[in-house]
């Protein structure tokens, strides 16, 4: 007849549970760490840049205002490009890819870095040319976004009812503060798929904020109507404008929705520029929260 130890039995349960409460402390503990938000103000982006293989820059609010570059910005693609690391400036600009490099090399940005530019307009115009081709389209958007379909411009309509999809790229100029607008203009239209050229729902200009073609597109959904969207952080923009496989890829923006978010849902490392369009929330930690996303590193302004 063999022996029993009650005593044991629950020392030995005790030890189990001890055991198993410090795996899951331990557990708590590295999942805390992985998600703690590194600053490089004071290391700058070379303290982390060996074990980086190809960065996806942002444009607008990182590089540059809207009005002018940022020096240290440039700074960095100089130093980047002096140690052999592969960089794409990554813009959800609706636009195809010539007409942002002009608009770089007339603020002073040199041909080297402007080859390095890929927009959501420019992915977004060779995914129109193949699936809508010959179809009529309505453009909700500035006049200076034309040149996103050039190529077939003869397509355009001016009455909602006449087109097959519509092409949204930003606001119309009359109408560029007033989104209750589009909402009358796109109540009785949700039946037509809409293709945004670009995700981003503001952007400032200089010291003006400006509402971009997300917001527009946002108000499309929230009717009842189907977005295709073009840009970050959906992941064509990424595998369309660099080979990614394979890599450790850092995603630099100042646009949690976007840049981040992006970085987030390819599961790239994420450097988040903090005097962009989110200059007036400066706790990490609740933003984090509020916008749902793991921030990586956190720079006050892009510097080496």
């Amino acid at each position: 007849m063999s022996s029993y130890s009650l005593k044991a039995a629950i020392f030995q349960d005790a030890k189990n549970k001890f055991i198993v409460k410090k795996t899951k402390e331990i557990q708590s503990f590295l999942s805390y760490i992985s998600l703690m938000t590194i600053n490089l103000d004071k290391t700058g982006l070379k303290s982390i840049i060996n074990d980086i293989d190809l960065l996806f820059i942002d444009i607008w609010g990182v590089l540059h205002n809207g009005i002018k570059l940022y020096k240290e910005s440039v700074d960095v693609l100089d130093k980047l490009e002096q140690s052999k690391k592969e960089y794409i400036l990554l813009t959800n600009a609706p636009r195809p890819n010539n007409t942002v490099i002009t608009f770089l090399k007339n603020m002073g940005l040199d041909n080297t870095k402007c080859k390095k530019v890929s927009t959501s307009g420019e992915i977004a115009l060779k995914y129109l040319k193949s699936k809508y081709k010959g179809l009529k389209f309505f453009h909700v958007g500035p006049p200076r976004d034309f040149d996103l379909f050039k190529s077939f411009e003869e397509l355009k309509v001016n009455n909602l009812d006449e087109c097959n999809f519509i092409i949204c790229t930003g606001l119309f100029d009359n109408f560029s503060e007033n989104l209750n607008f589009y909402k009358d203009l796109l109540k009785n239209k949700v039946g037509k798929k809409m293709v945004c050229t670009n995700p981003d729902l503001i952007v400032d200009r200089g010291s003006k904020r400006e509402f971009c073609a997300g917001s527009v597109a946002k108000i499309f959904e929230d009717l009842g109507g189907e977005v295709e969207y073009f840009g970050k952080p959906y992941p064509l923009i990424y595998t369309q404008s660099a080979e990614t496989k394979n890599k450790k890829i850092l995603c630099i923006g100042d646009n949690l929705n976007t840049d981040i978010k992006g970085a987030n849902i390819q599961n790239f490392k994420s450097l988040f520029i903090m005097s962009g369009i989110h200059n007036n929330e400066n706790n990490v930690n609740e933003l984090k929260k509020k916008y749902e996303v793991n921030i990586d590193y956190t720079q006050n302004n892009l510097v080496w």
